[in-house]
């Protein structure tokens, strides 16, 4: 025995709000990278800063001054250790590896050149030996860039 199919109810749709909607999603999503393009800190020189901060901090096994530039998520105390007693270890680690010295300066050169990519309020930089995670990734926030994973 088949079950008669029972007719679906039929949806007034008009498409003008449906449009309106689109549009104004749209506006909305454009409105903060436009934002953000017109402010003059948020370009490619002061993100090749940052990074050249967070190099410098590591060939000078400077933890806190790494710690500086870091996004606020990444400078909590973990497992009863600072961010700069972190960092410290890291600089260390790195310039304890045969060549890390090297690599260190091999970064810190091509921050002058390297190509720099600014999507809104995240950027990244193409350094020869990435800074965290395998990625050199900045996230602008509070005026300046930070370096997040």
């Amino acid at each position: 025995m088949r079950r008669a199919r029972r007719a679906l109810p039929s949806l007034d749709v008009r498409p003008w709000p449906l449009a309106a909607c689109a549009a104004a999603l749209a506006l909305a999503a454009a409105a903060a990278p436009a934002a953000l393009a017109n402010d003059p800190g948020a370009s490619a020189a002061n993100l090749r800063s940052a990074a050249a901060r967070v190099v410098t901090a590591l060939l000078n096994r400077d933890g806190a001054g790494a710690c500086a530039v870091l996004n606020a998520p990444l400078t909590a105390t973990e497992r009863g250790r600072t961010c700069a007693q972190r960092w410290d270890t890291r600089s260390a680690a790195l310039l304890g590896e045969r060549h890390g010295a090297a690599l260190l300066r091999a970064d810190l050169r091509a921050t002058s050149t390297a190509a720099v990519t600014v999507l809104g309020e995240h950027g990244s930089i193409a350094l020869p030996t990435p800074l965290l995670n395998g990625q050199s990734r900045f996230y602008w926030t509070q005026n300046c860039w930070m370096l997040t994973r």
